[in-house]
This record gives structure tokens, C-alpha cells and sequence, in this order.
């Protein structure tokens, strides 16, 4: 199994943002990168998606399996980004209140797949159910533990992670951290 890399631009300089699907900080971060990458020019900055579950967050590993899922199906990367915004977009399909209550808490995994599959527009119900996508999954933990990622939205600029980075900085902020303003 192949899951297409999260990866746009193909600059010298990189960035890499550890992001968990159910993250509302994550979400903020992850709206911003078209712009940056449009305003810091594709020849000029590669930026990396990473995925990183949050035990807080009660379906994590549901919703990031889905979205390497769908790096595997024929739309690979933009299948992914798709399911990214999807998950995003309806945040409250996927969250329980309070990360522990709420009728959400009565759907299965599938009916999570299959909501998802519905918002995204992508078929990803036999890939997520393919061992063969652990391996991807555990690559994905294992690198952000590495590199002492524990929380997301985290930034690494040219493999450093920049820990005072955060979502809600402009991306004018975030071009010149880069270097690229």
C-alpha cells in the first residue's frame, strides 16, 4: 500500500505542522497554509502535513486513519487534503462535547467512515479497513514522537520545531519566522 505524501511546494526551505483532525487549533493552522504557501512561492518553501492523534480527542485515531486512508486512494494527496477539510469543516460530527459527552458518543467507527466518505466526496471505507495502513499510521506517531511532538497544531521549520509557533499567528508572522517575508 502507498500513501501519496502530505506534501505541497518544493522549495528549499521547509515546514512541517503536526495536525490532529479534530483540533480546532489544528483547523485555524491548516486554513492558513494555502495562503502561505501561495505568498511564500512553490519554489520557495515545501510544506510537510503530519499527522498527529490526541488522546483527548475521543475519535483521533478514526479521523487521522481516514485521512492517511485517503492518501492511498487514487486522489492521494488532494483525496487526503479533501477529507482534512471535511473533518474540519464539521468539527461537531466528529468531537463530543467536551471530549466525553453527547449523543456522539453512540456512533460507531463506521458510521464515522461512512459520514466522512458522505462530507469529502472520497471512498475510503476499504482502505481504512486495509492492515496494510498501520504501518503509515505508526510512521506518522512514531516521527512525532521523535522530534518531541506532543501537541498539535506544532510547527518544525528545516527539522527544528519552533515551539512558540502557534495557529493564530498572521501568516505575514509565519513568512517571517521562515524567513521568506
Amino acid at each position: 500500500m502507498h500513501a501519496d505524501p502530505l506534501v505541497w511546494g518544493h522549495g528549499p526551505r521547509r515546514l512541517e505542522v503536526f495536525l490532529e483532525p479534530t483540533c480546532p487549533f489544528s483547523a485555524r493552522a491548516f486554513a492558513k497554509l494555502d495562503e502561505l504557501l501561495q505568498r511564500a512561492g512553490e519554489d520557495r518553501l515545501t510544506i510537510h502535513l503530519r499527522l498527529q492523534p490526541q488522546p483527548w480527542h475521543a475519535f483521533s485515531p478514526i479521523t487521522t486513519r481516514a485521512v492517511l486512508a485517503a492518501a492511498t486512494t487514487p486522489g492521494g494527496k488532494a483525496a487526503a487534503r479533501a477529507v482534512l477539510t471535511a473533518i474540519f469543516g464539521h468539527r461537531e460530527a466528529f468531537e463530543p462535547i467536551e471530549h466525553c459527552q453527547g449523543e456522539l458518543l453512540e456512533r460507531s467507527p463506521h458510521a464515522l467512515i461512512t459520514q466522512i466518505e458522505a462530507l469529502s466526496g472520497v471512498a475510503l471505507m476499504g482502505a481504512w479497513q486495509d492492515p496494510a495502513l498501520t504501518p503509515h499510521i505508526k510512521w506518522q506517531a512514531r516521527y512525532a514522537r521523535q522530534n518531541g511532538i506532543h501537541v498539535t497544531p506544532t510547527f518544525m521549520i528545516d527539522g527544528l520545531v519552533v515551539a512558540d509557533m502557534g495557529s493564530g499567528e498572521p501568516v505575514e508572522q509565519w513568512l517571517g519566522r521562515l524567513g521568506l517575508g
